[in-house]
């Protein structure tokens, strides 16, 4: 489990033959769950600054290539600080940023997403965007917004997001349970 509060940019050294290996200095052991842009993955290797990973085809799939730098963030341990929102770091779908406007304090992302995150999205609600927690500031029909703070710009790799681009999308587990529970309610 995770919290969406993103500890680095790390940066991909490779991928190959499903072997992904992150350059970071999170320190991690061989078993521990890391989330990558959003993704949970257990670390299979782990040495001189390197992580590395076995990335199976349903993820590759499932989610955004990784590419470039990544957002790094170590599971959540007992007695950490819960910071963000619960993150599983289960990808829902890929989403595409579709305007970045900067603003005095902030940056405003709009980010099309299809029907089945969409109906989880509410206003002021979580979202997880490249592994990074987020608050919804706003909801369109085919599209939600988040605001993003001069920190969020600094420690992640969302400063470099731009119209066009893909983002891993999560959302709030939590609101899917009440789906669920509600549907077995009217059932």
């Amino acid at each position: 489990m995770f919290t969406g509060i993103v500890r680095e940019a790390g940066r991909v050294a490779s991928f190959e033959d499903s072997r992904l290996v992150v350059e970071t200095s999170v320190e991690a052991e061989i078993g521990d769950s890391v989330s990558l842009d959003g993704v949970c993955l257990t670390v299979v290797d782990a040495e001189d600054g390197k992580l590395a990973f076995d990335v199976v085809s349903q993820t590759v799939g499932r989610t955004k290539p990784f590419r470039g730098a990544v957002n790094v963030e170590p599971a959540l341990r007992a007695g950490d600080p819960l910071g963000g929102h619960y993150v599983q770091g289960h990808v829902d779908a890929v989403g595409r940023v579709r305007s970045v406007e900067s603003g005095d304090q902030d940056v405003r992302v709009l980010v099309e997403a299809p029907p089945d995150v969409l109906r989880y999205c509410v206003e002021k609600g979580s979202i997880t965007v490249d592994g990074v927690s987020l608050t919804i500031a706003e909801l369109a029909e085919d599209a939600f917004a988040v605001a993003l703070v001069p920190h969020t710009l600094t420690t992640t790799t969302l400063h470099g997001l731009e119209a066009g681009r893909e983002v891993n999308l999560e959302v709030d587990v939590l609101a899917k349970y009440v789906e669920r529970a509600l549907q077995a309610r009217l059932a």
